[in-house]
């Protein structure tokens, strides 16, 4: 397994006001596999990436990574770990609005200590090929519409070739039919490069194109949901 959270627990807040975001929470993903975590907002979905992505420890529980337990990393070695084996893809794409399509791609390059060379402009412009968007490369990040942005974030996750994409929301600030497009890349992206992948999402249009679907409620994540027709019932936030 790429991914593994073993009876995972992550407590926010202090004295009386803690909130138990994530409730001995267990998840396992493949390589090539497409992982959607469907739930409101309030449900933990939030906290669950940011366990898996090293960004909080959990307050209790353990999370492998490639086989290395990410919590017993050291702040400096967990920041490699992440660069080097973790992409992330976020509800708003992050664009740096002054730079090109192209660069976006190539500023992590730079985030490792060293300059791009041939080979990665090349995976770059390969990358960009692969989500539609080699011809508008030199395009600025503040000239393109909000699913060309995201298709350009989604390059850019694969740009150090991860083991691990973690994805927010991915569809939030897009239209029906985009946001079902963007949901059928990453799939398509996440099998062609053999990358274990979570996606969360309060987003029902988007299960048929997962590989498999997980259901989040109060910090407790349960079985596979296999009728996405199904409505969820009510439930009440915690902390997202």
């Amino acid at each position: 397994m790429t991914l593994k959270a073993e009876n995972v627990s992550l407590l926010l807040g202090d004295g009386d006001e803690q909130i138990k975001a994530l409730d001995d929470v267990s998840v396992e993903i493949a390589a090539s596999e497409l992982v959607v975590v469907l739930g409101p907002s309030g449900a933990g979905k939030s906290s669950l990436l940011a366990v898996c992505g090293g960004l909080r420890t959990p307050t209790s529980g353990k999370v492998w990574i490639d086989n290395t337990d990410i919590t017993s990393l050291t702040p400096a070695a967990l920041t490699q770990l992440r660069r080097r084996h973790i992409g992330f893809v976020f509800q708003q794409s992050n664009l740096v609005p002054s730079l090109s399509a192209m660069d976006q791609l190539l500023l992590l390059v730079h985030m490792q200590g060293r300059k791009p060379r041939a080979e990665d402009r090349s995976r770059a412009l390969g990358l960009l090929e692969e989500v539609g968007m080699a011809e508008k490369k030199d395009r600025r990040g503040n000239q393109l519409s909000g699913g060309e942005r995201q298709r350009v974030g989604i390059a850019r996750a694969f740009m150090t070739s991860p083991s691990l994409l973690l994805v927010d929301e991915p569809t939030s600030m897009l239209d029906t039919q985009r946001g079902h497009a963007i949901v059928e890349l990453l799939r398509r992206a996440c099998h062609e490069h053999k990358v274990a992948t979570m996606m969360v999402t309060h987003d029902r249009g988007v299960l048929d194109v997962a590989d498999r679907v997980l259901e989040i409620r109060d910090g407790r994540l349960g079985g596979v949901i296999t009728d996405a027709t199904v409505e969820m019932p009510r439930i009440v936030d915690a902390a997202h």
